[in-house]
């Protein structure tokens, strides 16, 4: 066999195999769900040049649930590649960061009215300019509600098993984003607080902060919309390689307060409600944020998911207490129900 054939052979193979596994080695964006208020805005994503195409359907069966969850991971980032966007008539660029990811901000020369707004972002080369490849995302500006919603997601209304890496790894693995479970009656609360107190048509804006990876954002979208949560702009972690798969979900928590921290900047006019869990660093966090913006946080609503951190949790919550924030700290959602009632939160 020539050199020509085997080469040929294996970029056939190679290609073959990318078909089973679903995947594709074309360049790729990834636009996430970004927001702004009515000048600035704030939107992610990553350049890819290997990426796993979107799961269609849906099937109780082990090993598929397993390999599409793995495929999650089968990423190749494209570090500083050049994107940019157009928005009313003016193009702004961004450098990708060495995981591929990308950050734009910038300001709006006309005010943005309050709901979702189309943005298409374009992954361009260098050298001639033109276009290799584009993703579509959407800005979301809130409407001048009294209230902002900032949400942890594992442990706090999705059963993850967070602080448990085996069973973490064995509900990702072994079940999807159709066959996954809310905690009960969580979706009920959420659903009513996103419309405490909002003017008819208008929805409270919902922000959902969590250490899961980059990789899972499009799983945890449609967990979300398949259960009826709020929409919400999701703000996640940093995107984690294949030889990483068994770190998942393990990310450092710091940046945390920091996406909170810019959310509750960009957005002075609203007052805010944290809501998470004590299986990892929620009750820490969340302390940290109301010593920083006190006067910005109305309640804070933890729930009970391991025993272990209790104490340490309790401890959190009295601190939150003495700074004269109301904090309920639950086993079940039909509490958090009866606290933002107790508190005049939904009626």
């Amino acid at each position: 066999m020539t050199v020509e054939n085997n080469a040929s052979f294996s970029v056939k193979l190679k290609s073959k195999l990318l078909e089973l596994l679903k995947l594709s080695n074309r360049p790729a964006v990834r636009v996430y769900s970004g927001y702004g208020t009515a000048g600035n805005c704030f939107l992610f994503g990553h350049a890819l040049s290997l990426s796993p195409l979107p799961r269609k359907k849906y099937r109780q069966n082990i090993f598929i649930n397993a390999i599409s969850m793995l495929r999650l991971f089968m990423v190749k980032p494209l570090a500083g590649a050049q994107v940019k966007l157009e928005w009313d008539g003016t193009t702004h660029t961004a450098k990708t960061e060495i995981d591929g990811f990308f950050r734009f901000e910038w300001t709006s020369l006309k005010p943005l009215l309050p709901g979702w707004h189309s943005v298409k972002v374009e992954l361009t080369d260098p050298r001639s300019g033109n276009i290799m490849a584009f993703g579509n995302g959407n800005i979301f500006v809130p409407f001048k509600n009294q209230y902002a919603f900032i949400s942890d997601i594992d442990d706090t209304f999705l059963i993850s098993h967070s602080s448990k890496l085996r069973k973490r790894l064995f509900a990702l693995l072994t079940k999807n984003a159709h066959s996954r479970t809310p905690f009960a009656g969580v979706v009920n609360h959420y659903q009513l607080l996103s419309l405490a107190h909002a003017p008819d048509k208008t929805t409270n804006p919902f922000f959902y902060v969590s250490s899961s990876e980059w990789n899972l954002y499009n799983y945890i979208q449609t967990f979300s919309s398949r259960n009826g949560l709020p929409d919400g702009v999701y703000l996640l972690s940093q995107m984690k390689k294949f030889k990483e798969v068994f770190k998942t979900g393990q990310n450092k928590h710091a940046t945390k307060f920091m996406r909170i921290a810019r959310v509750l900047e960009a957005y002075p006019g609203h007052r805010f409600i944290l809501l998470g869990d004590d299986a990892q660093e929620d009750p820490t966090i969340y302390a940290s944020v109301v010593a920083h913006y006190k006067n910005k946080i109305f309640a804070v609503y933890i729930r009970q998911v391991e025993k272990k951190n209790r104490e340490a949790a309790t401890s959190k919550i009295k601190e939150i207490e003495q700074s004269g924030v109301a904090c309920c700290y639950f086993a079940h959602s039909s509490e958090a129900v009866v606290h933002s009632k107790a508190i005049g939160l939904i009626v």
